[in-house]
């Protein structure tokens, strides 16, 4: 497509150059109807004789050697101070005693020229993906948050207030074990739908292969309630995904199973990311004086991110709005 300030568009240069071959105008005739130097009309009348209406088409301006390019060895370099010290182009250049603007145009080109797009733990560029409508994948995994005890922890409190608070409650509970307070854990069993970011969790009292079972039995439910059929489930390498329960339950849902690479949680990122936003926006946002209270908060607050929160990744809409298929949803 010719640019907006083009003076002959392909359609126009076609007939400039068939009144000067086929009709036998002259050039300069030809280029003042179409209000062009003659050398123009020259050009396209000789394109047009040796190639005919493929000529007419926009070139590249690219040239076709580039002498002063930045040669390949350079390139590595300014890549791997990227990758590896995560410097800025002034801080490169000064190195590399090179113009800031140059090696800009290199992390251009190789599409690092934002840390938002390199991963902060190996250097390598993010490889984001996104499946293709919901239920194509799902993310499963556990997180933990201490209990809290009755009259509020530590965080809210001060590391004095919520001991005393931690060994009554222990005291109370029966949980004291040679002195040492302790009133249980928190396993939140969570599930996130890699296309619309739908979230579903649970609370428990364990991370074992029964209990991901049944969490992922009341999610499959959950959802297909919503209209999404859930076809592959991703999971890291915990010993309640790794057991033949877990394969033999996800055979018996008619879901494909799938783990993530040792020692690479980027992979299930997403969900990894929502454990954040977990924590700061239920597990930690505001005080709690029981578990209880703070358990009896999770059902709302998921219905908040679901429905009402404004997700990055969805163009500042809520996750909800990616399933089209609710019953209701676009009346």
């Amino acid at each position: 497509m010719s640019h907006a300030n083009a003076a002959l568009t392909p359609r126009a240069r076609l007939r400039l150059a068939q009144l000067i071959v086929d009709r036998g105008w002259s050039c300069a005739t030809a280029a003042r109807m179409f209000m062009v130097a003659p050398r123009t009309a020259r050009k396209w009348a000789d394109r047009y004789r040796a190639e005919g209406w493929a000529g007419m088409a926009d070139r590249s301006s690219r040239p076709r050697t580039s002498p002063t390019r930045t040669t390949p060895a350079v390139v590595r370099r300014i890549v791997a101070l990227r990758w590896r010290h995560r410097l800025g182009p002034v801080q490169i250049a000064g190195r590399l005693g090179m113009p800031a603007s140059t090696v800009h145009a290199v992390l251009v080109r190789c599409r690092i020229n934002r840390l938002s797009r390199i991963d902060r733990v190996t250097g390598e560029p993010l490889r984001r993906y996104e499946h293709p409508h919901p239920g194509a994948l799902i993310h499963v995994d556990v997180t933990k948050f201490g209990n809290i005890p009755d009259g509020g922890g530590w965080r809210y409190l001060g590391k004095q207030q919520g001991d005393r608070n931690k060994a009554t409650t222990a005291l109370r509970t029966g949980r004291t074990e040679k002195g040492n307070p302790r009133i249980g854990t928190a396993f939140v069993h969570t599930v996130l739908d890699d296309h619309s970011r739908v979230a579903y969790a649970e609370i428990c009292a364990d991370e074992k292969a029964g209990t991901a079972i049944d969490v992922l039995r009341r999610a499959t439910a959950w959802f297909a309630a919503r209209g999404v059929a859930v076809e592959r489930v991703l999971s890291d390498n915990g010993s309640c995904y790794r057991s033949h329960a877990w394969a033999e339950a996800c055979t018996e849902l008619g879901i494909k199973p799938k783990r993530t690479r040792p020692y690479r949680p980027q992979t299930n990122g997403k969900i990894e990311r929502f454990h954040r936003t977990l924590a700061d926006g239920w597990a930690y946002a505001r005080f709690y004086d029981s578990t209880d209270q703070r358990n009896t908060a999770l059902p709302d607050w998921l219905h908040f991110y679901n429905n009402h929160r404004a997700h990055s990744a969805l163009g500042g809409r809520p996750p909800v709005t990616r399933l089209t298929n609710l019953p209701g949803h676009h009346s």
